[in-house]
């Protein structure tokens, strides 16, 4: 924990309150122990109250794995801080162990002098065996000091509150993460009126639920407040930078719904979602089919290939079109994808990418699309890629890629993650659309009606003109056979192929994205650190770490991939030394150097399925920094377990 000195008064027999500038929990426990919800309700209300947070939801690819597994253990961290927070937090300050297995397999995630809560009745000779222990000290076979161990029969306690409400055994037991979440609330000092107003709306359709919660978040809050739960003080973490507004806590998938839903109200097209369910992305059809209200129609389809396939036809139609998937649905949809390409078609292809290859690690997030959503298509098949760099980021990467397919008729590739797609920050809601960039699709023209065809393209943008089905005097067929620039008409003339295919490329390549932006010690660092999408966070941290330490270090993060900003080369050329890191073996690194000639920056790939750790980060770019006998380029800084 960061503290700093304030102390707030307290009187006899109460515990001091120490101000922090910031604080990492973790709650980890069963599959069934709902730990997502707890963590996701703390954050939530720190949020509300103003402070940054950053989370990351760490969950098992097991439908349900045997309980009291070490295979089924569920975390979520989430990071909170005064001011903004960049990353979910490399270790944490406070562990929430609800089980013997959570204990052995989280346990690497705190920091040496971290807090650990956990719940003794769910540490019996039967647990300890299923988490592999080899003795009944299990604090002491994994070094813990006790006195660092809140201990708190937490599953009898929760019987005892709620034995008069004829509740059934199981259904009890279901309540235990509100006790832990109750205790770390009391920790913190958190509201918990505000708790209880997210249970009742999350509960609304059964209030005796949501009561039965409450009553539990409130004995977990009181049996801190009564027995100070062996901790020396309680903590505080005041808002050092609110701006006014209003604020929500997001997850990335969350947001990419609600941008596409804005970008389509900007355009003042109906939204269509055409996909099929696939982790980590499945959250973005759930979340847009509760929004009929706002136009949206959404439909699980039978495949991947027919998602894409509707979500095409949908677009043909006049309708903003989407539609969303991971890694795997990315190979199952190129075809269609290429389809787009060659209709020229607006379509946002949203792929939440986790680890691979093949269903790889379902769960866990990862860097490796890059390469597949650049290339991974037949043909000459150029496409627009985005990168979120944040789960707030994602509602206006979210925008931006429906903006750029509405206005340039082009598929849009929008990657994101699952660390950014589950994870979640706090977002600030625009007060009106008019905070948002106009959107102008590319339609036809009155002046072209009666002798339209549908490649007659700007000359400028090189874009064609969208007509849509039924309009008068705008007749024409789109389809997967190459076409006549000028007539329309299915055409295999050698020369208009090859025109077509540099049209469409110069299409793509001349869509105006921003320059790319360099942060921290940008005229004159010793090292440039390159990154893209969901890496931002832990980038900006390290960067920041190495200024403190007094090394000149900068930070590129692309956000927008294809085409590249026009300032690339100038930027990457501009430095000594340049590191590019990304979670995977190198893509960007290659895709880059195809782009930018004498470009051999060092490279760190780390393809884990976990968020990079900052401390890591720091100590790979710090050797760079480190003077050496020999300049050796395209250095592997890798890391292993």
């Amino acid at each position: 924990m960061a503290e700093n000195e304030k102390i707030a008064s307290h009187g006899e027999g109460q515990l001091e309150v120490k101000e922090l500038d910031q604080v990492v929990v973790r709650f980890s426990g069963d599959s069934g122990d709902g730990m997502q919800l707890a963590g996701n309700i703390f954050s939530t209300v720190s949020a509300t109250v103003g402070n940054g947070i950053s989370t990351f939801p760490d969950y098992p690819a097991d439908i349900r794995a045997p309980q009291g597994s070490l295979t089924g253990v569920s975390g979520f961290q989430v990071h909170i801080g005064a001011g903004k927070v960049y990353t979910p937090g490399d270790l944490c300050d406070v562990l929430v162990a609800m089980n013997a297995a959570a204990l052995k397999t989280q346990y690497r995630y705190a920091k040496p002098q971290a807090t650990i809560i956990i719940d003794t009745d769910a540490f019996g000779p039967k647990d300890l065996e299923k988490a592999q222990f080899k003795t009944a000290d299990y604090l002491g076979e994994m070094g813990i000091d006790p006195d660092r161990v809140v201990t708190c029969p937490m599953t009898q306690m929760v019987k005892d509150c709620l034995k008069d409400t004829g509740m059934d055994n199981k259904a009890m037991l279901k309540c235990r993460n509100m006790f832990a979440l109750g205790l770390v609330c009391w920790l913190f000092n958190r509201d918990l009126e505000l708790v209880n107003n997210f249970l009742r709306e999350k509960f609304a359709k059964k209030p005796a639920i949501a009561e039965s919660n409450i009553m539990v978040v409130r004995a977990g809050y009181d049996y801190g407040a009564n027995t100070h739960a062996s901790v020396p003080a309680t903590y505080r973490i005041e808002s050092k930078q609110k701006e006014p507004g209003r604020y929500m806590d997001i997850t990335g998938n969350k947001a990419t719904s609600y941008g596409l839903i804005a970008a389509a109200e900007k355009a003042g097209l109906r939204l269509y979602l055409g996909s099929y369910p696939i982790t980590p992305a499945t959250d973005i059809l759930h979340e847009l089919s509760k929004h009929k209200s706002c136009g949206v129609i959404t439909v699980q389809c039978e495949d991947e290939i027919s998602g894409a396939a509707s979500a095409i036809g949908a677009s043909f139609a006049g309708a903003l079109a989407a539609t969303s998937t991971s890694g795997p649905g990315i190979c199952l949809k190129s075809e269609a994808m290429n389809l787009a390409v060659i209709d020229e078609l607006p379509l946002v292809v949203i792929d939440v990418q986790r680890g691979g290859p093949s269903t790889g690690l379902p769960t866990k997030s990862e860097q490796t699309d890059l390469l597949q959503a650049l290339y991974g298509r037949n043909g000459e098949s150029p496409m627009p890629v985005i990168a979120a760099l944040s789960p707030t980021d994602c509602f206006y990467a979210a925008y931006d890629a429906a903006r750029i397919a509405l206005e340039h008729l082009t598929p849009v590739v929008l990657l994101t993650d699952a660390f950014v797609a589950n994870g979640s920050g706090a977002f600030k809601l625009p007060t009106s659309m008019d905070e948002l960039p106009e959107i102008h699709p590319h339609y036809v023209t009155p002046e072209m009606k009666g002798h339209y065809t549908p490649y007659f393209r700007d000359e400028e943008t090189k874009v064609r003109y969208w007509a849509i089905p039924g309009q008068e005097g705008y007749t024409h067929i789109l389809g997967g056979l190459e076409k006549d620039g000028r007539t329309g008409a299915i055409s295999t003339d050698p020369e208009n192929h090859d025109e077509m295919c540099r049209l469409r490329a110069e299409k793509v390549a001349r869509i105006p994205v921003p320059d790319l932006e360099v942060e921290g010690d940008k005229d004159r660092a010793d090292l440039l650190i390159v990154g893209f999408g969901s890496t931002y966070g832990h980038l900006y941290s390290a960067m920041q770490e190495l200024r403190r330490e007094g090394h000149r270090v900068a930070l590129a993060q692309f956000r927008y991939i294809n085409p590249l900003p026009k300032n690339t080369a100038r930027v990457l050329r501009k430095y000594k030394n340049v590191v590019v890191a990304e979670q995977n073996l190198g893509q960007l690194a290659a895709y880059l150097r195809s782009n930018v000639d004498e470009f051999t920056p060092y490279q760190f790939n780390q393809v884990k399925g976990q968020p990079f750790v900052v401390s890591e980060l720091v100590a790979a770019f710090r050797n760079i920094l480190e003077p050496r006998r020999t300049r050796i380029a395209s250095v592997d800084l890798s890391f292993g377990d």
